[in-house]
């Protein structure tokens, strides 16, 4: 594959190879019975993904969503921090390498590009990540180090700049999603984590933010500070959401007619170094009405508020009506209100 392709593209491009003829009915039922046990109470020393023909499905299935829901999470990430560029990166619990795919479009054209490592006890994920990576074209990811280890209280992570750890502390007892959030806080300089957009997702999230704080480290993104989350427990969660394109067979094998689906997912970054985090965030779809936009926000100073932004204020109005669910505001490049007329 051409190796200027965006990532995510590229990463498109590495999935059709690989799935072109496999029928579409066998990836399906092995989505279905994947969507049953996957990311269940499962032990930590027997992997879901048992074969190829599991972890192809497997791939078809979710790494898209993955890739973007921590593409999302790293953007937040450089635009608190936007100088910093992490040497080395652990993907912890990373399977088939689709956050590692996320890191390497961030830092596309760092040199030198982050060395990835992949952790994960599932060999077939492992194999098979290494075969898309290879053929990705992209020079970070046909680097990348595919280790099997088990994700659970005895993992030990070298020291690095970088861990991600998506969709995995579901998987994991709580006694071991502990252990991994406390190994990543000691080893990286910065931590992101991704959790389902769900509930229980958010609360895994909110834990786990909760022991990045305590080890020491600063809330880079959502969050506009580090202090207790403003949501009163049981009460709302924190999500968001990425568009995730889907090809033909990806369509097919989820059972949908659409070119495109939201993935809705949870998250958390920390880091060890100085950051600027967003002023506020977005925490609902933006809600346009006629010469206004109601923006539901999360604040440094007021914790949760819902801000209204009317045409009288010029261009931050203009900006309104274009940010998304998901980002800071107001936007870094939104101008200043205009002064208020006599």
């Amino acid at each position: 594959m051409n190796a200027s392709l965006p990532t995510a593209e590229a990463l498109r491009g590495a999935l059709a190879a690989l799935l072109d003829g496999l029928p579409p009915t066998q990836a399906a039922q092995a989505v279905e019975r994947l969507i049953v046990n996957y990311r269940g109470d499962t032990p930590t020393d027997a992997p879901v993904l048992r074969d190829r023909s599991d972890v192809a499905a497997y791939a078809a299935y979710r790494m898209p969503a993955t890739f973007e829901a921590v593409r999302c999470a790293l953007g937040a990430l450089r635009d608190a921090a936007p100088e910093w560029v992490p040497r080395t990166h652990t993907d912890a619990g990373g399977g088939t390498g689709a956050a590692s795919w996320a890191v390497a479009e961030a830092w596309e054209g760092a040199d030198p590009a982050p060395l990835t490592t992949v952790l994960d006890w599932a060999e077939p994920a492992l194999a098979l990540g290494r075969e898309l990576a290879a053929a990705s074209g992209v020079p970070a990811l046909r680097a990348a180090r595919w280790q099997r280890s088990r994700i659970s209280s005895a993992l030990r992570i070298e020291s690095t700049d970088l861990v991600t750890i998506s969709y995995v502390l579901k998987e994991l007892t709580g006694n071991d999603r502990a252990a991994l959030v406390a190994e990543a806080a000691r080893e990286a300089r910065a931590v992101v984590i991704v959790e389902p957009g769900t509930p229980d997702g958010y609360a895994r999230v909110i834990e786990a933010r909760d022991r990045l704080v305590e080890a020491g480290l600063t809330i880079a993104a959502p969050c506009p500070h580090s202090d207790a989350c403003p949501i009163a427990p049981g009460a709302d969660w924190c999500h968001f959401s990425a568009r995730v394109s889907r090809s033909s067979l990806h369509r097919q094998v989820k059972g949908g007619s659409l070119a495109y689906e939201d993935e809705k997912f949870s998250y958390v970054v920390a880091t060890r170094f100085p950051v600027r985090p967003a002023p506020a965030r977005i925490t609902r779809k933006p809600q346009i009405r006629k010469g206004l936009v109601l923006l539901d926000l999360c604040t440094a100073d007021d914790g949760l508020r819902r801000e209204t932004v009317t045409k009288r204020l010029g261009p931050l109005y203009k900006a309104s009506r274009d940010v998304t669910w998901g980002e800071q505001w107001p936007p870094p490049e939104a101008p200043a209100p205009d002064a208020p007329r006599p």
